[in-house]
């Protein structure tokens, strides 16, 4: 049964902190500054990210997704420090099918809110002329670069995600002793 060593430990704790720190770049690029307001027609009118309910939902499913890799940050860095010499925690299954289920739910939350909120942004970059909406970002253009630019950081964390995700597994399987095939041994 392999252990993992402290340089491995270390590795999942900087991937970790990049996951926490694209998706909370990616919340906070949201929520903080994506806001233009423009005079369309003599109205002033502002563009915001609850305007569009899917770029909302991104933005608290990075918030969630940023403390999610937060605390298991502090997980490798507790487990890196109190049992480098005694690695008897890390070799718990249920805590590692715990992280690793919870990767995966993390994994494909991120990478679905991201996917949904940048169909959604399609219809303001493009417009539906089926339903009569017209293009917004032809008149909200920053608003539109910085969603483009929280997007693609969403996808940077999901891809992240997916990679601590893909630890998390090996994580598992590395517990369970690997046992010769009987066929294998007859031949």
């Amino acid at each position: 049964m392999a252990v993992a060593t402290a340089s491995e430990v270390k590795a999942e704790g900087v991937l970790r902190g990049a996951c926490a720190a694209l998706a909370a770049a990616a919340a906070a690029l949201l929520v903080g500054l994506s806001t233009q307001t423009e005079t369309v027609l003599l109205v002033r009118k502002k563009a915001t990210v609850k305007d569009v309910q899917a770029l909302w939902v991104l933005a608290m499913a990075a918030a969630a997704a940023a403390g999610y890799h937060l605390l298991q940050l502090l997980k490798c860095l507790y487990l890196g420090r109190r049992f480098a010499a005694s690695p008897c925690c890390r070799n718990s299954r249920a805590l590692a099918w715990t992280c690793l289920l919870l990767d995966k739910a993390c994994a494909y939350t991120t990478f679905a809110t991201t996917v949904a909120a940048a169909q959604a942004c399609m219809i303001a970059l493009e417009g539906a002329h089926a339903v009569q909406w017209t293009k917004l970002c032809n008149i909200y253009t920053r608003f539109c670069e910085q969603i483009a630019g929280s997007l693609a950081l969403g996808m940077l964390a999901a891809a992240g995600t997916a990679v601590a995700s893909a630890v998390s597994a090996r994580n598992v399987f590395r517990l369970y002793p690997s046992s010769p095939r009987p066929y294998a041994a007859e031949h």
